[in-house]
């Protein structure tokens, strides 16, 4: 989150890249981390799979609309809607990836125990 805060508050930040990259999908990119980091944390402090979903997109999507507020008041910046649909999106999308990678582990587990010798 500080990461995010500190690109944010640049007027110009990481030129090369956005110059040759879609925004929305470096929003999606950097909210997706944060999505997925977010329902790591939830889940090693004993959220459930679900409760740790849905908590880390809401509040990545809330992180986004605070971020947009802020680059109100950044010069070259400004407040995008579109900008903050695509940090829920990829903050969705990340804590959904975590939780799709612990239940196919999880389906692994049982059939590894499952076969004879396993």
């Amino acid at each position: 989150m500080g990461f995010i805060f500190y690109l944010s508050a640049q007027s110009d930040p990481l030129p090369i890249l956005t110059k040759h990259v879609w925004d929305k999908l470096l929003h999606s990119i950097e909210y997706g981390t944060l999505g997925l980091l977010l329902a790591l944390a939830l889940r090693a402090s004993g959220a459930s799979e679900g409760t740790a979903l849905l908590l880390a997109a809401a509040f990545a999507s809330l992180y986004g609309a605070s971020d947009e507020v802020h680059q109100a008041f950044v010069p070259l910046r400004d407040c995008d809607i579109h900008d903050w649909m695509a940090d829920t999106l990829g903050g969705a999308l990340g804590a959904t990836a975590l939780t799709v990678v612990l239940r196919l582990k999880r389906a692994r587990a049982s059939i590894g125990r499952a076969r004879p010798g396993g």
